[in-house]
């Protein structure tokens, strides 16, 4: 039995999901940096967010990679991303006045730019702690090498304000590549996202409908709906189709997401309607229950 669930509809930056690398596609990877996320201390959920943002805003995250505070480690896998074509690849964390705060320098290292005091940065963080002192929260606004090395920036840097933390965001252009550096603490990171670096996200991804709907199929085993999703994909490469369950048994229900993204929402609806009706016919020949 197939049952649909009612469209989502949200008004989203476009694109669409193809198989692989697209030059119409904002590609997007990201490169979280943490000694503790490797030894299994905390979390990584600033990809997961970060994924629904890119999602959201019609990009699309095709590689996503955590790396030890380490320049070399940081910067190859910088280098990696450029490599394979990515329009933007941000890191996160490591943007701190501590010794293993390294992302800055590596990012340099991967563009083959020198380290020095950007102006606006060493601004935007002597401000801050002014702010800070005003408020009690530190001693003094005195700028020691700690502080000061936060406003280190690669040359080519680009600093973005930081709403709730010290260390501004950066963002360098490597090739066709924006790598966009971020804090790693999430608040942080996820006020930066959502307030100063708008305006860039909205220069990179522009502007468009996003839509999505679920199915319902009573199927025992995924491996019986992979032969008709694969034919279902290939009818509709702008859709992209995907099932999810939990367990195996006779009681599973899977879930099969279609969404897709155009210039305007009935575009997006079209598509997704014209591949549900071919996904539902296609599943009745089969007679998967």
């Amino acid at each position: 039995m197939v049952g649909i669930l009612p469209t989502a509809l949200c008004q989203l930056p476009t694109a669409y999901c193809p198989l692989l690398y697209n030059p119409l596609v904002v590609n997007v990877e990201i490169l979280t940096i943490g000694n503790e996320i490797l030894l299994g201390l905390i979390q990584d959920t600033n990809s997961n967010y970060l994924c629904r943002v890119v999602r959201g805003m019609g990009g699309r995250v095709r590689h996503i990679a955590i790396v030890r505070d380490e320049v070399d480690e940081i910067a190859i896998g910088i280098s990696d991303s450029v490599t394979r074509g990515a329009d933007v690849i941000f890191t996160c964390g490591g943007l701190g006045p501590t010794d293993d705060d390294v992302t800055m320098a590596a990012v340099a290292k991967a563009s083959g730019c020198a380290m020095a005091i950007n102006t606006s940065a060493r601004e935007f963080v002597e401000r801050r702690y002014r702010e800070l002192e005003s408020q009690g929260h530190v001693a003094n606004a005195l700028m020691n090498e700690p502080r000061l090395k936060m406003a280190r920036l690669p040359e080519r840097a680009e600093p973005i304000e930081n709403s709730i933390g010290v260390a501004p965001a950066a963002i360098v252009r490597i090739n066709n590549a924006r790598v966009i550096s971020l804090p790693g603490v999430p608040a942080e990171l996820k006020g930066i996202v959502e307030g100063a670096l708008q305006t860039v996200l909205t220069e990179i991804f522009g502007y468009g409908s996003y839509r999505e709907r679920e199915l319902i199929v009573d199927c025992g085993d995924e491996s019986q709906l992979a032969p008709v999703l694969r034919q279902i994909a290939s009818l509709h490469p702008e859709v992209y189709i995907k099932s999810r369950a939990s367990h195996f048994g006779a009681d599973v229900k899977f879930r099969i997401l279609l969404s897709a993204s155009a210039a305007h929402g009935d575009e997006a609806d079209q598509m997704i309607e014209t591949a549900a009706s071919d996904l539902l016919r296609i599943l009745r020949d089969s007679e998967i229950q």
